[in-house]
């Protein structure tokens, strides 16, 4: 709403606030005494909407007015505690003391697998529950305290020198969608009365970077980009998930702030997707509607559009200045109710402002849960189910557990902040890569470490006797990367010059010499690099004086333990890439240009050094015998097929098969490929197993110019496989994948 609509709405707002105020005078004069208090919105039986209305309608305006900024306080003539909003789960309960810490969200997206999201998830609100109940028994209703996390990120990790793209599952939508789907469902349970936890989709919308732009950028996506990429895990997490909350972006869409888009929250979450829960803004972003993106005069006029278009819960404190809009007719004393009744029924989902003796089953949860053996041997297993294997060249990998000499260098192969990222919790039980291969070699080994480099700086000390030792080892690897102090959110990442978001996708340039410099050393010796890293990282130059490679991350405290058991063999590899690593930032368009033109695999037209969805094992994978049930589709029928997968190599694997649909003919900007189905199986060796995949004639249709679902008649391939369909797929090692056409009709 522009600020010339706000003054037209003033006025009638401020005729019709004088006509409640008169009702309201004329009532007390009529009851003549205050009612006593109905606290029958205690009760369980009666459902959150009732018990919302019970409770507001007895609330006074300054009261309701108070309940809208993120540290709500307490009402004690209502018996309602004070209730902190603001909390973290990304990837384990965050900035709230001893948790579990699983791998960062880019890591779980790697996995591809759903099931395991939902068990990571369900892990992290058990642990809330827990903590919940230890914090209240002990009066801390603080920040970071309570049960609505602000989790998860399901921005698209549209460009990899977004420094918060580690937060999210990665850049394609369908994959983005089924594991925020999966998370969510885990982090809310499926109590049909109570909520475990409260999830919310963060940032709506058309939000990634860059960093320093995000409070006054205005992002002008074509419709096609806006349904087809940037909106849909929202309406999937909306939809299908039941997501609880919604958080607003900074950054404006189409001209309007994402926190005062009538669009976005009203038009889309509410009237399109049927959204029934509430809306924050991110902190400071309804501030950002006066300051960055000077769309209303005053603070009042902030406050009042972002009111009036659909935030409820504002994390910061520009909603201080709503009970001026009110006086002055901004806004009415009837939005003000509604906006607080939407947050109470939150608070009533949870069932934390039920009565002492509530049935709700999540309040049995002990601090037994908290950091329990269970919670750490699914660390490890996730961090195991999320490095992927890049390259492995002459099978080095696995290493024999009895290796005499091995060397562990690189500035971050004993580092714990390295397996953190960022929005982290706290661990007694951090484990490094080091002492990872520590307690996973022979007690005969002569297990050797230097760090050799400093993560960032080049070394001080001109005499480095680091590399000399790799050309006297059986093996060396070397642990590199960048960390949260890099990449991350622009108040977090303190080593970035940039705030937060990468300028190249180089390694910094002290681990690249050094790197260059165990090359030429090795003689003829294995390298094997280990890269940390919550985005894409370009190898050049390093790539091929490497004989293998494994991308572990940022990923948790059972890292080490997890990198080990890959580098030794007590599991193989199964990660897939969930983003495309390009060569270098000369392949990407410009950062702030929100067009997909040239962007992630499905609009890339330039070879990457990566691509999106490869991943190697230790064993060898043959896809055959794809079998269409229907080649020729008619609106709304789905794509029946099925696959025969056999393991023929000499090890026990989890391999991700995937299946990409390409237009023949693309003459309407539509995708080269677009992942259309996936499934993560376990397949010993000498095993053969067969698939099916349905696809929906709903993920059949394509997006057109005006943003419109369409059926698109004509001739379609359909790829099945473990990596995304290329030359380079197979170059790299990837399998031949299966291909078959298929025709719209």
């Amino acid at each position: 709403m522009s600020s010339t609509s706000l003054t037209k709405a003033k006025h009638m707002n401020k005729l019709s606030s004088i006509k409640q105020t008169l009702l309201v005078f004329i009532a007390t004069i009529v009851s003549g005494y205050a009612q006593e208090i109905d606290f029958s919105f205690q009760d369980p039986n009666l459902s959150p909407e009732k018990r919302a209305e019970i409770l507001v309608s007895q609330m006074t305006n300054e009261e309701k007015l108070k309940q809208l900024l993120s540290s709500a306080p307490a009402i004690e003539r209502l018996n309602i505690p004070s209730y902190d909003w603001w909390n973290e789960a990304l990837h384990g309960i965050a900035r709230n003391g001893k948790a579990t810490i699983f791998p960062q969200g880019i890591a779980i997206g790697a996995s591809f697998d759903p099931t395991l999201a939902h068990r990571v998830s369900s892990a992290i609100s058990t642990e809330a529950r827990a903590k919940y109940e230890v914090s209240q028994s002990m009066g801390n209703r603080g920040k970071y305290a309570g049960l609505t996390f602000w989790t998860p990120n399901v921005n698209i990790f549209r460009d990899p020198r977004w420094g918060r793209g580690q937060e999210t599952y990665g850049e394609d939508p369908y994959l983005m969608s089924k594991m925020g789907v999966a998370f969510v469902k885990g982090l809310q349970g499926d109590n049909p009365d109570y909520l475990k936890s409260a999830a919310c989709a963060k940032h709506f919308a058309v939000h990634s970077g860059p960093e320093e732009l995000r409070h006054h950028f205005n992002a002008e996506p074509s419709k096609q980009d806006l349904y087809e990429t940037y909106l849909p895990a929202f309406e999937a997490l909306i939809t299908e998930a039941k997501v609880e909350g919604v958080m607003s972006a900074y950054n404006a869409v189409y001209g309007k702030a994402a926190s005062g888009s009538e669009f976005l929250l009203k038009e889309t979450l509410r009237e399109d997707w049927n959204f029934d829960g509430y809306v924050v803004s991110d902190c400071g972003a309804i501030n950002d509607i006066f300051k960055g993106h000077k769309t209303a005069k005053t603070k009042e006029e902030a406050a009042a559009i972002a009111l009036m278009a659909g935030v409820n819960l504002n994390c910061g404190f520009t909603y201080k200045f709503l009970g001026k809009a009110l006086e002055e007719g901004y806004i009415t004393e009837e939005l003000l109710d509604e906006r607080t009744e939407q947050l109470f029924k939150t608070r009533f989902r949870l069932g934390i402002l039920d009565k002492e003796n509530s049935e709700n089953p999540y309040n049995s949860m002990g601090p037994d849960k908290i950091h329990c053996d269970e919670h750490i041997a699914l660390a490890r297993e996730a961090a195991q189910k999320s490095i992927v294997l890049l390259k492995n060249d002459n099978n080095t990998l696995p290493l024999s557990k009895n290796i005499r000499v091995p060397y562990v260098t690189g500035p971050f192969a004993n580092s714990a902040d390295v397996l953190m990222g960022n929005y982290y919790g706290v661990s007694p039980n951090l484990v490094t890569v080091l002492e990872g291969i520590a307690d996973a070699v022979s007690l005969g080994t002569s297990l050797n470490y230097r760090s050799g480099a400093l993560p960032f700086q080049k070394n001080l000390n001109p005499l480095n006797y680091a590399p000399v030792v790799v050309g006297m080892s059986d093996a060396t690897i070397c642990v590199v990367g960048i960390s949260a102090d890099m990449e991350g959110e622009e108040v977090d990442a303190i080593a970035s010059p940039s705030k937060g978001d990468r300028k190249n996708l180089k390694l910094p340039q002290n681990q690249v010499d050094y790197i260059k410099t165990m090359i030429e050393k090795k003689k003829d010796k294995p390298l094997i690099l280990v890269i940390a890293s919550g985005s894409a990282v370009s190898l050049e130059g390093i790539e091929e004086g490497c004989d293998a490679i494994l991308q572990m991350w940022y990923p948790g405290e059972q890292g080490g333990n997890a990198v080990a058991d890959v580098l030794f063999g007590n599991i193989s590899p199964s990660g897939h890439l969930p983003i495309t690593f390009p060569k270098n930032v000369a392949q990407l368009p410009p950062f702030e240009d929100y067009s997909m033109q040239g962007r992630t695999y499905k609009y890339m037209t330039e070879e990457p050094m990566f691509p999106f969805g490869f991943g190697l094992t230790y064993s060898t994978t043959k896809f055959d015998n794809l079998e269409i049930r229907n080649s020729k589709i008619r609106k709304n029928k789905n794509l029946e097929l099925s696959i025969k997968v056999s393991n023929t190599g000499e090890f026990d694997i989890d391999e991700v098969v995937q299946l990409y649909i390409s237009p023949v003919k693309n003459n309407d900007n539509l995708p080269n490929t677009s992942l259309k189905g996936f499934q993560r199986i376990s397949i010993k060796k000498g095993v053969t197993k067969t698939l099916n995949f349905s696809v929906p004639s709903n993920e059949l249709k394509v997006i057109n110019s005006k943003g419109e679902k369409i059926w698109k008649k004509g001739l379609y391939k359909v790829f099945i496989g473990n990596s995304s369909p290329s030359k380079l797929s197979k170059k790299l090692g990837a399998a031949d994948p299966q291909i078959a056409e298929i025709q719209l009709k």
